[in-house]
This record gives C-alpha cells, sequence and structure tokens, in this order.
C-alpha cells in the first residue's frame, strides 16, 4: 500500500501556498547561486603550472638580473615565478659532472626551488649535452651492447635520485629521456629496435623506482610532435607490443612538445584531439611539458598552423597561447593536468632554437613581460 500523501499545512491569510508560488523561492536561490559562480574566480583547471628554468644560473652568471617591472629592484627568479603563479620548475640534467647542466647544477638549482615552496621537474636528457629528435648521444664511457647499456641507465637513473635524497630534495616528475620520439642511447637505442628503446625505459623507470626518495616521482616518457597523434601512437604502440620489456605500469605520465613554429600542421585542434585520443588509448596522465609564443618573428621558417594566425605576436599572444594550450590540455579529461613554458628567462638566447627572434617572458633588460602573471589563471 502507497503511503498516505501528508497534508500541506494551511496557507497563511494572504500567502498563497500553490506549487508554482512555492517553487519561486527556489528558482530565485537558484539563479542567485549560478550568478555567484559566474564572478566568482576560477580554480586553476592544471596541476601543474611550470617553466623550464635550467638556464637561469647561466644567465645570472652572465650578469643577468630579474624584475617585476623596468623600475622594480631585481629580484630572484623563483620569487618572480611563484608570484606569477609558477608552482614547478623543469630542470634538464646532463650526465658528464663537467657539463653546463650536470647534476651540482641541478642540486643547486632545486635547493633554491624548493626554498621557494616550487616543485621540481627533472629532465633526464641521458646524454652529455642536447637530446632532441636529432642527438640522443649516448653518454662518454658507458657500454654500448644492450644488456650493459640497460644496467648502466638502471644504475645513473638511481643514482641522480639518491642524489636528491640525499639532499633532502624531493623531486616530483623525472622524465626518462628528452623528446625521445626517434628513440634515446643512439645507436643501441635508435627506433631500428624498439625493443631495445623498451628495454632501456624499463631500466631506467626502475632505477627510480629503486630508489632512495621517500615520495616516487611520476615517470614520465616524453615525445615532441604532441600535434601528431600518428607520431605519438606509432611509437607507442611499438614499444608497448606484446612482449614489450616495458610496461604501462613502468610510467606514469606522458609528456609531449608542442610549438607552434617549425610545422603549419601543428595546430591547436591537433593537440587537443591528439591529447583526446592518448588519454583514451593509455590513461596516463598527460602534459605539454614544451611550448613557447614569440614576441617578434619578422622571419618565420614556416607557416604559423592555421588556427593560430589570429593570435598576435606579441605579450599579449603569449597570454593567449598559454591559455589555448591549456585548455588543450584540460580538454583531456581529469589526465590533462601541466603545462611548461619553455625557458621564459632565458633572454641571452631569447629566440629559444627557433627561427623567430624573441620568445621570452622577459625584457632583455630583466622586466618581466606582462604575459608572466597568465600562470595563476591556467
Amino acid at each position: 500500500m502507497a503511503p498516505s500523501r501528508p497534508q500541506h499545512p494551511p496557507a497563511a491569510a494572504g500567502i498563497l501556498a500553490s506549487p508554482q508560488r512555492l517553487l519561486m523561492p527556489l528558482a530565485l536561490l537558484l539563479l542567485l547561486l549560478t550568478l555567484l559562480q559566474l564572478v566568482r574566480p576560477a580554480a586553476a583547471a592544471l596541476t601543474y603550472r611550470g617553466v623550464d628554468w635550467s638556464s637561469v644560473a647561466v644567465e645570472e652568471a652572465a650578469g643577468r638580473t630579474f624584475h617585476a617591472s623596468a623600475s622594480a629592484a631585481a629580484q630572484p627568479l623563483e620569487t618572480l615565478l611563484v608570484a606569477a603563479g609558477v608552482n614547478i620548475v623543469r630542470q634538464r640534467v646532463w650526465v658528464s659532472d663537467s657539463s653546463t647542466y650536470s647534476l651540482a647544477y641541478n642540486v643547486a638549482l632545486a635547493k633554491r626551488a624548493k626554498a621557494a615552496g616550487l616543485k621540481v621537474y627533472l629532465d633526464l636528457h641521458l646524454s652529455d649535452t642536447w637530446a632532441d629528435p636529432a642527438h640522443q648521444t649516448i653518454p662518454a664511457g658507458w657500454p654500448t651492447d644492450i644488456g650493459n647499456l640497460s644496467w648502466k641507465l638502471y644504475n645513473y637513473t638511481q643514482q641522480v635520485c639518491n642524489t636528491f635524497a640525499a639532499a633532502s630534495l624531493p623531486v616530483e616528475i623525472v622524465s626518462i629521456g628528452n623528446e625521445i620520439t626517434a628513440g634515446l642511447l643512439w645507436p643501441t637505442g635508435s627506433t631500428t629496435s624498439y625493443a631495445n628503446i623498451a628495454r632501456l625505459l624499463h631500466s631506467a623507470a626502475w632505477g627510480i623506482k629503486d630508489s632512495n626518495l621517500a615520495t616516487q616521482p611520476k615517470i614520465m616518457i616524453h615525445l615532441d610532435n604532441g600535434w601528431s597523434w600518428a607520431a605519438q601512437n606509432a611509437f607507442y604502440s611499438k614499444v608497448l607490443a606484446t612482449g614489450s620489456t616495458l610496461s604501462t605500469t613502468d610510467f606514469d605520465m606522458m609528456g609531449v612538445s608542442y610549438y607552434p613554429f617549425y610545422n603549419p600542421s601543428a595546430t591547436l585542434s591537433a593537440l587537443t584531439s591528439t591529447l583526446k585520443s592518448m588519454a583514451n588509448t593509455w590513461g596516463k596522465q598527460l602534459a605539454v611539458v614544451e611550448t613557447d609564443w614569440p614576441v617578434a618573428c619578422p622571419s618565420p621558417a614556416y607557416a604559423f598552423p592555421s588556427d593560430t594566425t589570429s593570435i598576435a605576436i606579441s605579450a599579449t599572444g603569449q597570454l593567449v597561447w598559454l591559455q589555448k594550450v591549456a585548455a588543450a590540455v584540460a580538454a583531456a579529461g581529469t589526465g590533462g593536468v601541466g603545462l611548461f613554458y619553455w625557458e621564459p628567462a632565458w633572454v641571452d638566447n631569447a629566440a629559444l632554437g627557433s627561427s623567430c627572434s624573441d620568445n621570452a617572458m622577459f625584457e632583455f633588460a630583466g622586466a618581466q613581460r606582462s604575459s608572466l602573471a597568465t600562470f595563476a589563471s591556467l
């Protein structure tokens, strides 16, 4: 038997108790809540709002200083980054102890980051110099046969992490190689043998997992051409093929580089689509770990992608670019977690390897550009 319907209390004098009248206050309340949502500040959508600041000590040694404005006193770069909303810094690590970006250099830099409240992401190049799609040279003195090279790599990644642990420096993320779409530690880890690539990545990951760090960093694999689903799918399908040494449980994140000035096919829509496909296929956390936008580009080597041409070549354009790239990352769902601007303060190398003459977020004299403040809203 259905329960008896409760009786409505009698209407007070002069007040209608009709359902329509009772719903009016509820409708007004819902409208008010909607308006409050519109005017309240938006919460930051990305877990990691970062920059690569690897060159900061190099710039400081050259006499460069950094300022909140042209008339402001010099401040440590990390202070300005935190004030702008940055919460993590990326640092490239080269193997040789005598190299510019040695382990000792990075420990000193990470101490500054920790003191400022910034998390640290270590980008292991696994080389004595730059590693990128065209360069993946085995460090001097390392073996070249796959067995001994894998063991050497395991010991190296463990040593790096143990060095940070001994200095009481937490590490948030470690990428095992830099832009390794064409492989790593050539020639042994070239794309002539994806089995070798898988074995090397497995060894690198387990060196980190077996380290003394109190909290295990998130382990990342980083490829270039983040806009290209074909490139991402080809690499991961091969290194994660059935029977591969590398397992999806060996790593936590997939990172991509995404630049607007190397290929007209690198559209924002292609990036968005590719990141969604990566999230749906492998379920890993995703981040754009390198990106830039120019404030000056008089003679670009390549046409800019079609859906970027309305973005101004300026500091305002940098703001718009960051927002659009962040939106592409966030569109991947809960797995889209981060964005990192590559070297915003490397004013002595403001082209940052591109045909655009200035991609920095600081003027040459050291004053930060308005675009730096964008991080707080990402």
